[in-house]
């Protein structure tokens, strides 16, 4: 009979917290309901003149109100949830990319099922709970590579344009936020160039979290500011129409307050033209803002996705072009070819106008892609409808087992690797992606200029992809589930847009260099996806991305001298 007595009273105390939770969160709303309409009713405001209470964001002229002229020498203070992205002040997507994408996928479906419990708690309680389900246990490391490479896409995604006008107007800026500071402080030096965040600490023991605040507890913005000013007043404030109590009492000591309407945030996020800095590159899995909603979607996919990924990976592998083509279609797989082998110019004398089918006939063709994933050869070689080979740099032994074409690894020694790619055509029709790594943005990298120097017959193809749940390319995760990721996308789409064959006069053949080759096709193939050249590289992709540069060391043997 004790333990039944145990369970009921254990219940009856979960019971109790649940509902003092939720009248207490219904007494706040009540009380900050009436308090605003006290500010707002003329005859009870002025019979209390003396209240040392800050006013509430709704008396704050909006942020559009803000004059941005003359403001270089001032200071501003805001905070980053609510005031400069345009989100819900739990902050939950982003702690997910964190659970996700820095611990694994064990930790991210257990923060999901936290989700209904952290909807009872308040902010503070909601915030603790949020900070150890997905920093207890992770690694330094890896949450500087998520703080460095996934989480800066979300944020400018989701970055408030009239907001960050305000910001970026200034000279001085500054972030408090109760949020961890290593959550935000790159991203916002980075790209906003944020003098000075100061953000919640948390507790490591040697390379670890141990996803416990450190001992100054949750951030108080009022009296981080008053530490950081002293007596000081900076010149702007921001804040959200969301913000809390300690929000408004630190925006009342600036000399000038704003606030930034929740209401009138649709359809002012950042464009991508107007970001402060390019996103060329940015890593992780998740296509999409992991909210609570579509994140349970994304794990109720998965067991299906995968079973659906495997038949879709077997088609590829096993069936004739034609009926891989039919069952992927049916199975949810978008493939789009213009170009190719039926698309035969009238006027075919002009070397301008043959395609890749008439280019065949004069010898071995050399195909050079853009470089979406690893798929860019199998998908191209589908949508011919004949075998090819392609050459990589780096192939995990699982993605060369499974690949239904032929792969042929280099060494990335220039000699040894024109042998090898000389040998290849001479023997048959060769695809090269020039980039030597993956973007998944509208970019293309630095085209190595070595293909040029081997062929004359060239055919440019234009390779674009499209996922919503899952991305098919990793910097630092395991590269061999690669595609294993992109096929369990409900409906993945490739686009391959097969271009005319290149005039003989722009080829090496007719005089021009490798150098003025390369960067002739990369413009052409820029100007069929548009999508913008750059000169950066596959080492400037990994240092960023990974903190390395993307080649593996061979091991020596130990007794070599």
């Amino acid at each position: 009979m004790v333990f039944p007595t145990v369970i009921l009273k254990l219940a009856e105390w979960v019971l109790y917290q649940i509902l003092a939770s939720s009248c207490y969160r219904a007494a706040r709303k009540m009380k900050s309901n009436g308090f605003f309409f006290f500010m707002r009713n003329p005859s009870l405001k002025s019979s209390s003149s003396s209240s040392q209470q800050p006013p509430p964001p709704s008396i704050y002229p909006t942020v559009t109100k803000c004059v941005l002229e003359g403001r270089e020498s001032q200071t501003i203070v805001c905070d980053i949830n609510g005031t400069l992205l345009s989100s819900d002040k739990s902050f939950f997507p982003y702690f997910m990319l964190v659970a996700f994408e820095g611990g694994t996928i064990f930790r991210a479906f257990l923060f999901l099922l936290s989700y209904p419990i952290l909807w009872f708690l308040d902010y503070e309680l909601k915030l603790r709970a949020m900070i150890f389900i997905t920093f207890c246990g992770l690694r330094v490391r890896d949450m500087e590579s998520v703080g460095r490479a996934v989480l800066p896409k979300f944020y400018l995604e989701n970055l408030n344009l009239k907001a960050y006008e305000v910001l970026v107007s200034t000279g001085s800026r500054v972030v408090f936020t109760s949020v961890p500071r290593v959550m935000v402080e790159g991203f916002l030096k980075e790209y906003l160039n944020v003098d000075y965040v100061v953000g919640t600490e948390l507790h490591t023991v040697g390379q670890y979290f141990t996803g416990l605040i450190h001992g100054s507890g949750l951030l108080a913005k009022h009296r981080a500011f008053k530490d950081f000013f002293g007596e000081n007043k900076p010149d702007i404030g921001l804040i959200g129409t969301s913000s809390f109590h300690d929000d408004h009492l630190f925006i009342s000591l600036c000399k000038e307050a704003y606030v930034v309407n929740i209401e009138d945030n649709k359809g002012v996020l950042m464009p991508r033209e107007r970001y402060p800095k390019p996103l060329v590159f940015h890593d992780g899995r998740l296509a999409f803002l992991p909210t609570p909603l579509p994140t349970l979607c994304m794990f109720l996919w998965l067991p299906p996705g995968i079973l659906l990924a495997v038949f879709r990976l077997c088609v590829g592998i096993f069936l004739p072009y034609k009926l891989a083509i039919l069952l992927g279609t049916l199975s949810g797989v978008n493939l789009r070819v213009k170009g190719g082998l039926n698309h035969r110019s009238s006027s075919s004398s002009s070397p301008d106008h043959q395609t890749a089918d008439e280019t065949s006939t004069t010898g071995h063709v050399l195909y050079v892609c853009t470089h979406r994933t690893l798929l860019d050869p199998v998908f191209l070689s589908t949508s011919l409808g004949k075998p090819l080979t392609a050459v990589t740099y780096s192939l995990s032994k699982m993605s060369e087992f499974i690949a239904p074409i032929r792969t042929v690894r280099l060494t990335r020694d220039r000699k040894q690797d024109a042998q090898t790619m000389q040998r290849l055509l001479s023997e048959g029709d060769l695809v090269v992606c020039p980039e030597g790594t993956t973007c998944r943005e509208p970019y293309l990298l630095r085209f190595s200029s070595l293909f040029a120097e081997l062929a004359d017959e060239i055919v440019p193809v234009a390779m674009n992809t499209h996922v919503t749940m899952f991305y098919g390319t990793t910097a630092s995760g395991l590269k061999c589930l690669d595609p294993i990721f992109f096929l369990m996308n409900p409906r993945p789409s490739y686009y391959v847009h097969i271009l005319g064959k290149v005039p003989r006069e722009l080829t090496c053949a007719g005089g021009r260099s490798s150098f003025e080759v390369a960067n002739y096709i990369q413009t052409q193939l820029a100007n069929a996806l548009g999508f913008q050249c750059t000169t950066l590289t596959r080492r400037d992709k990994y240092l960023m991305l990974a903190g390395n540069e993307g080649v593996v060391l061979q091991r020596h043997n130990k007794n070599k001298t």
